[in-house]
């Protein structure tokens, strides 16, 4: 019965995905975003592949922050082959295990942690990065040139400063073994969405894109956070239907900012794919001792 049901979600999921999809290449000419994505330029290209492959390496630091504190002392090339194989799975591999699954089960079965905590730091891991992409959404939205925008800005602000207070806060009520870390982690998925950010920056200047810059840089912000909500194939269409919207609000070329989306996805399919040999040689996990540890 269990099997049946995540059958069910995981074809729903396809579903949605691809009808979101048609949705969108109803309303633009996909010939119109084959012609802009023909004109990337390679070179800045490069460097957004280079900037996300960066934001992973620190997202998967970030994570063996949280393994610490149940004395889990993963050296940081096993957590990065572990991260990988996760990563893969998550987006090749919807109907099997998903990568954050699958990763707490290999934790749990090799060093007998107990479910519960092994799943807390899985979680706070996930809203970490999270709640950075709001906090960055809210500084890029005062920085917007919208006048309907304009009486809001103040709000918005402290909106993002009290976001981050309400997340210690659940992490001292909640959380209290990776309380020492708060910071630590936090700084990371600064980092983490920060190299993202600029990963997509570069997406716009392998596009030549160079006008309304912070508008677009700020969808892609809404569109991560959109993608996250479990209802596509890696965010497959969601993304997608947040560029187009987004585009049509702030008056963007609604190919142009699907196009953004586009690339952006295959960056990630190509790195995610880079974990397909740890789906058939499982990575060996290793530790470090707790002295060795910094």
């Amino acid at each position: 019965m269990a099997a049946y049901r995540k059958q069910l979600v995981t074809a729903a999921k396809i579903l949605i995905s691809v009808a979101l999809l048609y949705f969108i290449f109803t309303k633009i000419d996909l010939i119109d975003v084959v012609d802009v994505l023909k004109k990337t330029r390679p070179q800045f290209l490069a460097l957004a592949l280079l900037f996300f492959v960066l934001s992973k390496i620190i997202a998967a630091f970030r994570l063996n922050l949280y393994l610490y504190q149940l004395q889990i002392y993963l050296s940081h090339i096993s957590n990065l082959k572990l991260y990988l194989l996760g990563m893969f799975y998550n987006l090749f591999l919807p109907g099997g295990i998903g990568g954050d699954a699958y990763k707490g089960y290999v934790i749990k079965q090799k060093f007998k942690v107990k479910t519960k905590r092994v799943v807390a730091v899985l979680l706070l891991d996930r809203l970490s990065g999270l709640l950075l992409l709001f906090v960055y959404a809210c500084v890029l939205a005062t920085l917007l040139h919208d006048e309907s925008l304009a009486r809001f800005k103040p709000l918005v602000g402290l909106l993002g400063l009290f976001s981050i207070v309400v997340f210690w806060w659940v992490n001292k009520t909640f959380f209290k073994d990776t309380l020492p870390v708060f910071w630590k982690s936090f700084a990371c998925s600064a980092l983490v969405q920060l190299a993202q950010l600029i990963s997509a920056w570069f997406i716009l200047k392998a596009l030549s894109i160079s006008l309304q810059t912070v508008a677009y840089l700020f969808i892609f912000l809404v569109s991560s956070m959109v993608s996250v909500i479990p209802l596509t194939i890696g965010g497959i269409g969601s993304r997608e239907v947040t560029f187009f919207y987004g585009a049509q609000l702030f008056g963007l070329a609604e190919n142009t900012s699907v196009g953004i989306s586009m690339v952006f996805f295959l960056i990630t399919a190509f790195v995610s794919l880079l974990g397909i040999g740890y789906h058939f040689k499982k990575p060996e996990l290793t530790t470090k001792t707790k002295e060795t540890v910094s």
